[in-house]
């Protein structure tokens, strides 16, 4: 199973930009497809970008996050990047990074991180 770990979160003020990291252990790393979820207070976890395993087959976004966010990843040292430009302050939330199994629903994810807060300031 794979172990990641988030990192890159902080606070910025509103147009501001971040990148976020998330670097994975484990040799079957590339077996997954990444995917990050945000999480704010009293709000239930949501979907915000995907990548398939070679990142060359295609991402996938929220719709509140189209054309200001980008996902990338760079096998040869086991991280994926989720990088948040124009950022609002409806974007603050705890970031998660999760490993999944190809063709699997969005939901249905095999290991998280821990999170990274993200902070977007007036």
């Amino acid at each position: 199973q794979v172990q990641l770990v988030e990192s890159g979160g902080g606070l910025v003020q509103a147009g501001g930009s971040l990148r976020l990291s998330c670097a994975a252990s484990g040799r079957t790393y590339s077996t997954y497809v990444i995917r990050w979820f945000r999480q704010a207070p009293g709000m239930e976890r949501e979907f915000v970008a995907g990548i398939s395993r070679s990142g060359s087959r295609g991402t996938d976004y929220a719709d509140s996050v189209k054309g200001r966010f980008g996902i990338s990843r760079d096998n040869a040292k086991n991280t994926v990047y989720l990088q948040m430009n124009n950022l609002k302050p409806t974007d603050t939330a705890v970031y998660y990074c999760a490993a999944a199994l190809p063709g699997t629903a969005w939901s249905v994810v095999t290991s998280w991180g821990q999170g990274t807060q993200v902070t977007v300031s007036e």
